[in-house]
């Protein structure tokens, strides 16, 4: 069962090392009004290993969000993947480093990371740097990152079937996002945070 962490309210590990066997899911949500840092060390040990780190955050005024993962593995025929997505308003900024490192011994390893972020002012600021550090030459590895604003094309085909522009404003910030939600398992927990972040977008466009 995969782990939910309010940055801000719940103390998140940073220094973690998963065996042979072993499966770590957590989601990291940083809510508006949280300035954070948080600094991430994840290394893979041993093989049929699995991590899943998937994160978001929604700043809308002055929040500084800064997030790194290090992510190493040095056993191969394990699995890490990675996604994070934020919106970020006002004058608020956000920052990224994510970093993973396959040993040469590492064979067999898929490892994925991405990161997106949507910008809801011209004062906002986002930065992503995604890393790759190969050594192995039998994996799979992949990472990206993006950084743009509402499709204003979207907007105007709701604006059509009679949706405000404001709502048509949410329910793009919440499809965004949803991957990210969507990564919690347990279903209370899942729409509770759901609801959180849905109700914390419906305020940063009133």
């Amino acid at each position: 069962m995969g782990k939910v962490y309010i940055i801000g309210k719940d103390a998140v590990p940073t220094s973690l090392k998963v065996g042979s066997g072993e499966q770590v899911d957590m989601t990291l949500v940083v809510l508006p009004g949280t300035s954070c840092r948080l600094d991430m060390d994840v290394e893979i040990t041993g093989p049929d290993a699995s991590v899943a780190i998937s994160g978001l955050y929604v700043c809308g005024s002055d929040e500084k969000v800064g997030i790194s993962v290090r992510l190493a593995h040095t056993s191969g025929g394990s699995i890490s993947r990675q996604l994070f997505k934020g919106i970020v308003g006002g004058k608020a900024r956000a920052d990224f480093d994510g970093l993973i490192v396959v040993a040469q011994d590492a064979q067999k390893t898929e490892a994925y990371q991405s990161t997106h972020n949507l910008l809801l002012s011209g004062q906002a600021k986002a930065d992503a740097r995604p890393q790759l550090e190969i050594y192995a030459d039998d994996v799979k590895c992949s990472h990206g990152a993006t950084i743009g604003r509402l499709n204003e094309e979207e907007q105007f085909y709701m604006r059509s079937r009679g949706i405000s522009l404001a709502e048509a404003k949410v329910l793009q910030m919440i499809s965004f996002i949803s991957p990210v939600i969507d990564t919690i398992a347990d279903q209370s927990e899942r729409e509770e945070v759901r609801s959180v972040i849905e109700g914390a977008i419906r305020d940063m466009v009133r």
